[in-house]
């Protein structure tokens, strides 16, 4: 199949950039990130800088693919990340526009790379728990209440990606915030720093610049774990109830 690549060119943050196109032969049976590969290796034969993107696991782990391919973060598929979306789900004469993903907060490092240190630094303000040192416990010492515990590890499937950022046209992080605080929230090792933590990773969360969430619920829609909004509501309840 042969496709059209328009692709975000950026030499850094400060450089305007600008989209370069590309004619390219692919395999159905290929990964988006395999093209790139492809389209890299033609670009350093031919003397070429290559396209610079972020990529780590590419098994749907890690969340270091991210770039917006034809409007949508992480490509057309639903619940998927950048390095799972394969060349089949793509038509022969196609044209495919990948940008990176677009928040102040993501500043552009070049090409489809950007910043995303701003999510490390909301972990960094309350995203962790108190513990006694010494040997961990058995893992049924301690009771958690099934729904609780179901709750807890569907919060925690959030890897990070900012992929919530780049659907919101607020750019807001609160899908991936509010994930955050949730998945802590609903287990007893997370009660020592309950009512503090929400304060301090929302107050984190304005200081980076992101935009204030208007419910628009674009962030579950392109979410490649799927994580709900309500974890949003839950967020809220607890910034409510720690004031």
């Amino acid at each position: 199949m042969n496709v059209t690549l328009k692709i975000w060119r950026q030499k850094n943050a400060s450089d305007k950039g600008h989209f370069a196109t590309f004619h390219m032969e692919a395999s159905e049976h290929m990964s988006f990130l395999e093209l790139l590969d492809v389209l890299n290796q033609q670009l350093i034969e031919q003397k070429k800088e290559p396209v610079a993107f972020d990529h780590d696991c590419r098994e749907g782990i890690c969340g270091a693919c991210s770039m917006v391919i034809n409007g949508f973060p992480h490509g057309p598929m639903q619940g998927t990340t950048t390095c799972q979306l394969h060349m089949r789900h793509f038509k022969d004469g196609d044209t495919i526009v990948v940008e990176p993903f677009r928040a102040r907060a993501f500043p552009v490092v070049k090409d489809l790379v950007v910043d995303r240190s701003s999510l490390d630094r909301i972990i960094e303000a309350g995203g962790y728990v108190s513990v006694n040192t010494g040997q961990a416990p058995d893992a049924n010492d301690i009771s958690i209440d099934k729904i609780a515990a179901s709750h807890a590890f569907d919060a925690a499937a959030c890897i990070g990606c900012g992929a919530c950022v780049a659907a919101c046209p607020n750019a807001s992080a609160m899908l991936f915030t509010a994930a955050k605080v949730s998945h802590l929230v609903l287990l007893p090792q997370g009660q020592v720093e309950r009512k503090w933590r929400v304060r301090s990773m929302v107050h984190q969360m304005d200081e980076e610049g992101f935009g204030l969430c208007s419910n628009i619920t674009a962030c579950e829609a392109e979410c490649p774990k799927e994580i709900s909004v309500d974890v949003i509501s839950m967020m809220n309840r607890e910034f409510l109830a720690s004031v």
